[in-house]
């Protein structure tokens, strides 16, 4: 390409920048000043969470392990192919686990049945690296405290996640283990009929955590797994504890900002 042409091709540009449209977009140009390159990651609606500035100690991977951007993407991985899978798993007793089956026999939705089954182990196991590694290096104190409940609770968000997705394929594995898993929450302090202080609720002498209403009816929809258990199992899965999730991951990042960064090495 000759001079002429470049300096042809560079005039457009200039032109498509002072347009109404491109500054409509782009507020502050190519960020080709230190100011510019400030203010485009603060106008950035994809990148305003990360600070202008890190220090160089925060960034190194003895010290991160990066396991807390290992498990976001993760967890990106876990809702791509999720979301792809929802098109095709039907939660009804009598068809969801032909469902997993089928899948696993089309190249396409077995493939990604098994990454999301996999990537699901993954995360669990990262997010525990990441909680390790937090409190190996001190991160939670102060001014971390906040966003280290915030971590644990999406910690707790995980593990629920991994819970609820066991039950989805429907085979003998699957009903068992959960059947095992929601009679623990019949043994829960006050919530679970069986568990201590669930006496203490009372109104009008009658007792308001039964059989019938406790925290192991609440989550099957029932007394045993059943279709309710697994319809309420898909929901929980699939929209609730994912939007929950997102919320508390937003809450993080953004906290992980306000309390200076990255944390680093003392």
């Amino acid at each position: 390409m000759s001079d002429s042409d470049k300096a042809k091709r560079e005039g457009m540009f200039q032109k498509l920048r002072k347009t109404q449209f491109w500054r409509s977009v782009f507020r502050h140009g190519y960020p080709d000043t230190q100011r510019n390159r400030a203010l485009a990651v603060l106008s950035n609606v994809f990148l305003h969470l990360h600070p202008v500035r890190i220090r160089k100690s925060g960034l190194a991977l003895s010290f991160t392990w990066c396991m807390g951007g290992v498990t976001f993407f993760l967890f990106l991985v876990e809702t791509v192919t999720g979301i792809l899978l929802m098109f095709y798993y039907k939660p009804v007793t009598y068809e969801a686990y032909n469902n997993i089956q089928e899948m696993k026999e089309t190249l396409p939705l077995g493939m990604m049945r098994e990454m999301h089954r996999w990537g699901a182990h993954a995360m669990v196991l990262t997010v525990w690296l990441h909680m390790f590694r937090v409190f190996m290096t001190g991160s939670y104190k102060p001014p971390r405290e906040f966003n280290w409940v915030v971590g644990v609770l999406l910690l707790l968000l995980t593990l629920l996640l991994s819970f609820t997705g066991y039950l989805l394929p429907w085979d003998q594995l699957a009903i068992w283990a959960v059947t095992v898993g929601s009679n623990m929450a019949r043994a829960h302090p006050v919530i679970g009929h069986e568990g201590p202080g669930a006496s203490l609720l009372m109104l009008d002498d009658i007792p308001l955590v039964t059989v019938g209403s406790d925290a192991r009816f609440i989550l099957l929809g029932g007394r045993f797994v059943g279709e309710n258990a697994l319809l309420r199992f898909y929901v929980l899965h699939c929209v609730f504890i994912p939007v929950v999730a997102i919320t508390l991951m937003a809450v993080h990042f953004w906290r992980i900002r306000k309390d200076g960064g990255i944390s680093g090495p003392l």
